[in-house]
């Protein structure tokens, strides 16, 4: 492969004498062959700085569902800077933004802001332990939930200290990590709700809160199996556990009410993160009123200098706005392209011979690459997703499709935003088509 990275290359090992590893986000050391520098993006395509341009289906992590600069959104930022940046006090735009968030979201009845959501993560964790008294979180095997000692318990066990299939072990993938953390947690397998039965009666009276995304999005994008997320609400209401929904990633995404009025359900809080702000630091804690009276009495303290920042509220008005006067047409158009591009994916592979399978509900999706002699079919759990994914072959194919200008995320995840046009798409798989024939000669190869 040719070295169409030469500035990149240098920005980035001059940044490793300033920046800690050259970067501000572990995760982005993962992108080969060097993490990149960018100039300038323009709806669903982005620049970096020597001139190569990407048709980009990594969208920001998911935060740009608007696609890079909208002006609209340039413009409301612009306007909001000239009036001010920061007061640490309250100003109307945090009442317009909380106003839309609950005509927007079923369990949205009060709303509290912060600027990212591994903030509102420990916020609700926090929130749900004041609230109930108990000690104990249950999450699932293999979910992201932020960075933070408590969002990452369970995230990515190696398989030779991930336990039994019974009683997932509840590692932490960070040294420096207060111990005591890991024991205030139950984890759970995901897709299994005899499973999650089992675990919440073996811990019954001590579950302060279950804590799920709707799609687990961050991990092969697993959508749940029938009976799932309603088993999670069945089991809060018998024992008195708040169910919280991490609508990060989905929030948005499925529409205004995002995934849980996608699927049906009403969670007791919700955290939104990403999309909500299209690109600025903000995020939300939304809930049922009865779920909030600890924040509103005082005695779960939640703070923040920089919450309900004007700048990052003015950008908000404006995304909500933007998905709201879509009307009926979000979010059927984004999942019409989303799989559209994963049957166009599967086709390729199909016709070269290589072992991907993309999975997920088209707006966000998973690219998996089944490791030899695997057998096929979804990915449903964790483990499955360990056994079977075949990361390095995966790497070397995102590493061809970035060179033919196609930009997916490093570890597989794939988003389709409200500025991708099925023209982006037919010509995403037009260059993939290069890309796929160029993967299958030289792994076979290697």
């Amino acid at each position: 492969m040719t070295d169409r990275y030469t500035h990149s290359r240098r920005l980035y090992e001059r940044a490793t004498q300033s920046i800690a590893a050259g970067v501000n986000s572990g995760i982005r050391k993962m992108e080969q062959p060097v993490p990149l520098y960018f100039q300038y993006g323009n709806g669903p395509r982005v620049w970096d700085v020597d001139g190569n341009e990407y048709i980009d289906f990594q969208i920001g992590q998911g935060a740009l569902l608007y696609g890079h600069a909208p002006a609209g959104m340039a413009d409301a930022i612009a306007a909001q800077a000239r009036l001010g940046t920061h007061w640490a006090a309250q100003s109307e735009l945090e009442i317009e933004v909380a106003e839309r968030l609950q005509a927007m979201i079923p369990s949205a009845e009060l709303v509290r802001f912060n600027n990212s959501a591994t903030e509102v993560v420990l916020s609700a964790l926090r929130l749900a332990r004041g609230h109930t008294g108990r000690p104990l979180i249950l999450k699932f095997e293999g979910a992201y939930h932020g960075w933070a000692d408590e969002g990452l318990v369970g995230f990515c066990p190696p398989p030779d200290k991930w336990g039994d299939d019974e009683s997932p072990t509840h590692l932490h993938p960070s040294h420096g990590v207060i111990p005591e953390v890991l024991d205030t947690f139950v984890v759970c397998r995901w897709n299994d709700p005899d499973h999650l039965r089992r675990q919440v009666e073996k811990y019954r009276g001590q579950i302060a809160a279950i804590i799920f995304e709707p799609i687990m999005c961050n991990t092969c994008c697993m959508e749940p199996v029938p009976g799932m997320i309603e088993t999670i609400r069945e089991l809060c209401d018998r024992d008195g556990i708040l169910m919280i929904a991490d609508e990060t990633i989905t929030g948005f995404r499925f529409g205004p009410g995002g995934a849980q009025k996608h699927f049906g359900f009403v969670p007791d809080l919700t955290i939104l993160g990403k999309a909500i702000g299209g690109g600025v630091p903000f995020a939300a804690l939304v809930g049922k009123q009865s779920a909030m009276k600890k924040v509103i009495d005082g005695t779960v303290v939640h703070a923040g200098t920089l919450n309900g920042n004007p700048l990052c509220l003015a950008a908000s008005k404006w995304c909500l706005d933007h998905v709201l006067s879509l009307g009926d047409s979000h979010p059927e158009t984004v999942i019409k392209l989303g799989q559209k591009l994963m049957s166009g994916l599967r086709a390729l592979a199909d016709q070269h011979g290589i072992p991907l399978r993309p999975q997920g509900p088209g707006p966000v999706f998973h690219a998996v690459m089944l490791k030899p002699g695997c057998a096929e079919g979804p990915v449903r759990d964790y483990r499955d997703y360990v056994r079977r994914q075949d990361a390095p072959r995966w790497a070397h194919l995102r590493r061809c499709l970035l060179e033919d200008g196609v930009r997916a995320i490093e570890r597989g995840l794939w988003f389709v935003s409200l500025a991708h046009r099925e023209t982006d798409v037919d010509e995403a798989l037009e260059k993939a088509s290069l890309s796929f024939a160029k993967h299958a000669v030289e792994w076979s190869a290697a």
